[in-house]
């Protein structure tokens, strides 16, 4: 029964961080693809688990009728599965309900060491055991708590063992398998008596899991990204469709942008094992937090604009020689270009593009002088396209320069003309500004990666107000490797205020 909980934990932690939450912005559907791939890695997570997992002592004590003994105390220690098998394991959706669990014609292996006293005797030896005919069958209720914290529930739980046969090892081995059969019924009556409690147990200890995900994940040293659920899963016969808030916070204001995300609906496309929705309220979030904390900013000196110049055909002296015919200065340069007004996004089919509303001031700073002084001022709009990719495990962007309108100050105008500056600072912005935010977009953001789980066959595709990602799953796990939770990478994982834990 395990593997079909490790596997809906799989699938459930790929979809979701916690909080409270008003509003989807993002939205994630789960198809049969993927809880047959939850089935598959849940068994070989099992598979390692189980080889390595310590089963504390059983202990009790019993009458044995057919040996006419009032008691016998009995431990059973350094209980080992060797083997399993859950040939017919299946997950299906139940609309509106949940996630059927079956599984039947199930097997194991079982040694331990035992020990037995009673008022005539006291032994001890070691015994293997064998289950077959294990069958389970239950409704697993993905449900929505406070804060946005996803949980599971259990409903028509039915599990029995068939079969159990006792095999005893040691010098008196004969003897006591003369009496297995009683003993083999004895351990029937209570193991099928304890499986429901048990996996009711296992799914509270997922829940346990879940509930300790923290709430906010810090996405870089600017902003924070609130990714919780905000309403129970929605369940058909052929997927599961999870909302999520999917907002950006800066990491000094935690209180939700004044944005209002348009509604959008994922394709009817069951072919991958999931499909994310992030719509354009997400990434117009993320450039209103970012132009909030102040990362839109950025100065450029003339060794600066070299080294990216100088990779360039047009190299660096036709550009500052230009300025420098225009100002006939001989002191170093110094380009300050910041956004005035957060990027604004659009989204449409195959096209992604950024509107950046910025100004850029060129200073110089004059021989033995400490401070720099400004030779003029400019606003500017930059249309940049923004190509996305999949590489590995990590979302991929750049930046592309489309279209650049420079405006003067009135009381420059006579001074400037803005043809030529136009043409200067496009050349800037393309040659040097953007393949430095570049070389930062390369290093990529994490996607979700719980229990490595990689995504293979993996697409991106942007639609009319959203960006779809589809993507198939590979699971991956060495023979001395225990599954953890992994999250987003190397990311650090932060409480939103009034969820009981401080906020950054």
């Amino acid at each position: 029964m395990g593997p079909v909980f490790w596997g809906c934990l799989l699938l459930w932690s790929l979809c979701m961080t916690p909080t409270q939450a008003t509003y989807a912005g993002i939205k994630a559907r789960v198809t049969q693809r993927a809880l047959d791939f939850g089935v598959q890695a849940g068994m070989e997570m099992m598979e390692q688990i189980v080889k390595e997992k310590n089963i504390p002592d059983l202990k009790g004590s019993e009458t044995v009728e057919f040996l006419k003994i009032d008691y016998a105390n009995y431990n059973f220690s350094n209980i080992k599965i060797h083997a399993f098998s859950f040939p017919n394991t299946s997950l299906a959706f139940v609309p509106g309900v949940g996630i059927r669990a079956l599984t039947n014609h199930g097997t194991a292996n079982v040694s331990a060491d035992w020990e037995v006293r009673t008022p005539l005797f006291h032994d001890r030896g070691g015994a293997n055991l064998l289950l077959s005919g294990v069958y389970f069958t239950g409704v697993i209720l993905p449900t929505r708590l406070a804060f946005g914290h996803p949980a599971l529930g259990l409903q028509d739980c039915h599990a029995q063992v068939s079969h159990a046969h006792v095999s005893f090892v040691g010098e008196l081995s004969a003897l006591y398998n003369t009496f297995s059969d009683p003993l083999e019924k004895l351990i029937l009556k209570n193991l099928n008596a304890m499986l429901c409690p048990i996996i009711s147990g296992e799914v509270e200890a997922l829940n346990a899991n879940l509930s300790s995900l923290e709430v906010l994940t810090k996405i870089d040293n600017f902003t924070l990204l609130d990714c919780s659920l905000t309403s129970p899963p929605e369940i058909t016969e052929q997927y599961l469709d999870l909302n999520l808030k999917g907002v950006f916070l800066p990491l000094d204001d935690l209180a939700d942008p004044p944005l209002s995300p348009e509604p959008f609906e994922l394709p009817e496309r069951l072919d991958s094992m999931l499909y994310i929705g992030v719509s354009k309220s997400v990434l117009q979030s993320a450039s209103l937090a970012h132009f909030t904390a102040g990362a839109f900013s950025v100065t450029l000196s003339t060794r600066e604009i070299s080294e990216h110049f100088l990779l360039n055909s047009q190299g660096i002296g036709s550009v500052l020689s230009r300025i420098a015919d225009l100002y006939i200065l001989s002191q170093p340069l110094v380009l300050r270009i910041m956004a005035t007004e957060p990027p604004v996004v659009h989204l449409q089919p195959g096209n992604f593009t950024l509107d950046i509303p910025a100004s850029v001031v060129v200073l110089t700073q004059r021989r033995n002088a400490t401070e720099v002084e400004p030779i003029v001022s400019m606003d500017f709009v930059a249309s940049t396209s923004v190509g996305l990719a999949i590489l590995g495990q990590r979302l991929v962007c750049s930046l592309s320069l489309n279209r650049f309108r420079l405006s003067l100050p009135e009381s420059n105008r006579s001074d400037i003309k803005v043809l030529r500056f136009e043409n200067i600072l496009s050349s800037i912005l393309h040659f040097g500004v953007l393949p430095l935010a570049n070389k930062k977009l390369q290093q990529g953001f994490p996607l979700p990666r719980p229990y490595n789980v990689s995504l293979v066959n993996s697409d991106i595709e942007v639609l009319e107000g959203f960006i779809l990602i589809s993507t198939d799953l590979k699971y991956e796990m060495s023979s001395k490797q225990q599954p953890t939770f992994h999250g987003w990478g190397d990311v650090n994982w932060i409480r939103r205020p009034g969820s009981g834990q401080p906020a950054p």
